[in-house]
């Protein structure tokens, strides 16, 4: 969602970084476009306004100007305050004292709220709790069905009871929880396409009853600014506690995140990053603002890669690629792992320095390209597999007729290979980025 904003703040740091020294005229040409950027971003202009001058008032201070690196000095003051408007802190979820705790998902029709649902049950049972899910829609037939059918697919309990209004559903879903043992519920309450008494009181009447722990409202960053007018229009009849903000992973341009806090005074709590029911995440203000600034993520990263790698194939790993024995048995594992891990692309934007590398490479593998791999690895001979360097043209040649697919399919996966061997080796060993995988699995 923040790809061209991140591009072209980096742009401006970069013009920077060329000058050397910093003079006040170089400090407020710098404003003047990273204002220009944030506007274009459909960033609320009263942010950017007091962003713009609380950043120009410590870049002109003398530990700036008189740096040795004044450039990065103001890339770290954009990052601080950045930070600050995101969020600052990160934000956890409030549990009761005693359970079941009640977390109120509210929201407009659209906005995801349903499925972001179903991810927030599977998040909390990765956290070791056991949520249940509540219908709360009596008026669309079809929300009751989807999240019936979500609850089946993670094999969650949805909590539905016909013939009776939403308020005696949620009220008995709670005392069946307590009664089961189940110490998250989950309410997917009815969203409208566009705020009404109706919807809101009914929703006051909810909260009255069940004292939610947390009450969310759930957001779509693609409407940007409208977002925020939402979560306006929503804090005049009902109170909550904080944001979850959906479609992260989309062509947005990063508005709605960057306005949230700052406007409506509610931090976001949660981010969808994508379509599978493991997609949603704690929001991390400061790990935002460092993937933005080209800064990485290495803490996410390494989060992620602990998920998905054991310790033993990591040394494995490290080992193959030292004897540089890494093969396109390996490489199939390895893209697997890393697409587990939201894509070979959004790894690489969490390494510092190497987002605009992700975005070029064309790495990234959705489930048709794996199967793709798939075919043309599994189509070569097992020598071909653990020596590439015997894959001529005739050899490539075979291979694209053995797996169905083109000459070209075949080069670009070569081309692949040989990327990926250059990233891995940059995090593993003493020497490479950080000693990365190291770091990961220490032995």
């Amino acid at each position: 969602m923040f790809e061209n904003l991140g591009d072209r703040l980096q742009n401006v740091f970069a013009r920077l970084r060329g000058r050397g020294k910093l003079t006040e005229k170089d400090v407020d040409e710098a404003m003047r476009e990273i204002r220009l950027v944030l506007l274009e971003a459909d960033v609320n202009f009263k942010v950017v306004k007091e962003f713009v001058d609380r950043v120009r008032a410590r870049a002109i201070g003398e530990e700036v100007i008189k740096s040795v690196t004044p450039a990065q000095q103001v890339v770290k003051i954009v990052y601080d305050e950045m930070t600050e408007v995101l969020g600052g802190e990160t934000r956890a979820l409030n549990f009761a004292s005693h359970p079941p705790s009640v977390i109120m998902l509210v929201g407009l029709q659209g906005s995801g709220k349903t499925t972001a649902a179903a991810k927030l049950a599977v998040m909390l049972r990765h956290q070791g709790r056991n949520p249940m899910l509540v219908a709360a829609d009596v008026y669309r037939p079809a929300a009751v069905e989807q999240l019936q059918t979500l609850g089946s697919q993670i094999d969650i309990p949805v909590a539905y009871y016909r013939h009776k209004s939403a308020l005696e559903i949620v009220e008995e879903a709670v005392a069946e929880a307590s009664r089961k043992g189940n110490d998250v519920v989950i309410l997917d309450t009815a969203g409208r396409l566009h705020i009404d008494v109706e919807m809101m009181q009914e929703l006051v009447d909810i909260q009255n009853s069940v004292h939610p722990s947390e009450t969310l409202l759930v957001v779509d960053a693609m409407t940007g600014q409208d977002a925020v007018n939402v979560a306006l229009s929503f804090l005049e009849k009902l109170d909550f506690e904080g944001v979850v903000i959906t479609k992260m992973d989309g062509d947005a341009r990063g508005g709605a995140a960057l306005s949230m806090k700052s406007v409506t005074g509610r931090p976001i709590k949660l981010a969808s990053i994508g379509e599978k029911v493991e997609d949603l995440e704690a929001f991390h203000p400061d790990r935002v603002a460092s993937r933005i600034l080209g800064m990485g993520d290495i803490v996410t990263l390494v989060e992620k890669a602990e998920e998905s790698m054991t310790e033993e194939r990591a040394r494995k790993l490290e080992q193959k690629l030292k004897k540089q024995k890494f093969d396109f048995d390996d490489f199939l594992e390895q893209m697997q792992q890393l697409r587990q891990m939201g894509g070979i692309s959004k790894v690489m934007e969490m390494v510092p320095g190497m987002g605009g590398l992700a975005r070029q490479s064309g790495l990234n593998v959705d489930e048709r390209r794996l199967k793709k791999i798939e075919a043309i690895i599994q189509s070569m001979t097992r020598e071909e597999r653990k020596n590439p360097q015997l894959l001529n043209a005739s050899r490539r040649r075979r291979i694209a007729s053995g797996s169905g697919t083109s000459t070209q399919d075949v080069n670009q996966l070569v081309k692949q290979f040989g990327q990926m061997q250059k990233m891995l080796k940059a995090f593993t060993g003493k020497g490479g980025q950080m000693g990365m995988l190291k770091k990961m699995f220490p032995s």
